[in-house]
């Protein structure tokens, strides 16, 4: 669903079918997106080794990009480069047409296939193709087939795409659905010893550089075929949203007030359940209590890295409470984004919080998120929580989990929980929407 709405938002049009308004056009702006097929487009594509679009070959109509098939051109690049990102669009394909879109390409050889991986783009049925074949729509291109259970709409149809690669794991989806799935590099920006593997076996082994670059561009193939890309946006990751506000500095809790109520019993600092090191915020997890933000927020975008520690790979407990209002207590009057092991991303309502959610998976105070995102304990993961007037809308390692509307309207604090286990937080940071 997220594409769909994202794509619509693009031409600034949302219409979603859920009551959330949380993929709104500001809410989209504050986490990072552009569209790149915008009035400014021609500016923001080139063509390969080329200073400016092409004077062939492709075409701009009302937003769509279209590529016309025998009339050349050569592949296209966006003129910025990304490390970590996240691109989505809708394609069409007429029948029998192949074409690809390319990331973190360079400019090094004859081609932006020879140095960059493909999110194949094609017309399976017109080139007798499976669902789950390597070269099939939605494959990472001689290297992952799709998972079989795609859905891909026929010629002439519009289609959903999406590539996402964050902290080493590499994302494909196609109509909603997850095609592919894999750690290509390590925590250190290193490829992984299975990526090399994938590479050694596919028809890229020969070309330095293919696969491993840390930065690049995005293209779009020109195969020879006529297809057409609309509703393109593209962010990246790494980059600091607009108007971010930096909620943990990496040094020190600066900006945070701990309630550790058994500490305070006992005259003891409440705050020294906390630690920084190496810019990474650690909570030993006892006594039971939390930080909270010293300043409330109403509407944000909220993104935060958590883990939990990495040499037990102890499963544990926490979470990111929204909107804490009332007296400190334990726990006071919030909406909690789960991020209890095996449960990040359900919804917990405390205190009688006002909120809505979906009925069919709410059983008391807790709505159970719609599927697992996430990595095995121990490893890193990436929440971003839109808090947006009545609607928030929680996505763990960039796929979207859970919802509620009509929620309270009201400003209030952030929390982090110390629950009983060790926890680290990092890049915890905030674009408001107010």
């Amino acid at each position: 669903m997220i594409t769909a709405l994202l794509a619509a938002a693009a031409s600034c049009a949302i219409t979603a079918a859920q009551p959330v308004d949380a993929t709104s056009v500001a809410a989209l702006k504050a986490a990072g997106w552009k569209s790149l097929s915008g009035s400014d487009a021609g500016t923001l594509w080139r063509g390969y080794k080329q200073r400016s679009m092409p004077a062939k070959g492709w075409t701009w109509t009302d937003g769509v990009l279209t590529h016309t098939a025998g009339a050349g051109g050569g592949d296209i690049i966006t003129t910025d480069q990304f490390g970590d990102f996240e691109f989505v669009c809708q394609f069409r394909t007429a029948a029998k047409a192949n074409s690809g879109i390319i990331y973190r390409l360079t400019e090094k050889h004859d081609a932006p296939w020879m140095t960059g991986p493909e999110y194949q783009v094609l017309e399976d049925e017109g080139n007798n193709l499976k669902p789950d074949h390597q070269h099939s729509a939605g494959a990472l291109y001689d290297i992952f087939g799709p998972a079989e259970s795609k859905k891909l709409l026929p010629a002439g149809q519009w289609n959903d795409a999406r590539i996402r690669l964050r902290n080493g794991v590499l994302q494909h989806w196609l109509n909603g659905h997850k095609t592919v799935e894999f750690v290509c590099f390590d925590e250190n920006g290193k490829p992984t010893p299975e990526w090399i593997a994938k590479i050694a076996a596919s028809k890229f082994k020969g070309y330095e550089g293919f696969g491993v670059q840390p930065r690049g561009h995005v293209a779009l193939q020109d195969h020879g075929d006529e297809v057409s890309y609309r509703n393109i946006m593209v962010r990246d990751l790494d980059a600091p949203l607009p108007g971010e506000i930096r909620l943990f500095n990496g040094k020190d809790l600066t900006g945070w007030q701990a309630f550790v109520p058994d500490l305070a019993a006992q005259g003891k600092d409440q705050a020294s359940v906390w630690r920084v090191e190496n810019g990474v915020l650690i909570c030993s997890g006892t006594p039971a209590g939390y930080i909270r933000t010293t300043t409330p927020y109403t509407s944000y975008v909220l993104r935060l890295q958590w883990r939990f520690n990495p040499v037990t790979r102890q499963a544990g407990n926490s979470g990111v409470l929204l909107r804490v209002t009332g007296p400190d207590k334990v726990w006071p009057k919030s909406i909690e984004a789960q991020l209890h092991s095996g449960n990040a991303g359900d919804f917990w309502n405390i205190d009688n919080f006002t909120m809505t959610t979906d009925p069919a998976r709410t059983k008391g105070r807790n709505t159970r998120k719609s599927k697992a995102a996430e990595r095995p304990v121990g490893e890193w993961n990436e929440y971003e929580i839109i808090v947006n007037k009545g609607d928030v809308v929680l996505k763990v390692n960039g796929e979207e989990v859970n919802f509620a509307y009509n929620c309270e309207v009201i400003p209030g604090f952030i929390a982090l929980q110390s629950e009983g286990s060790e926890i680290h937080f990092r890049n915890i940071r905030l674009a408001p929407l107010d």
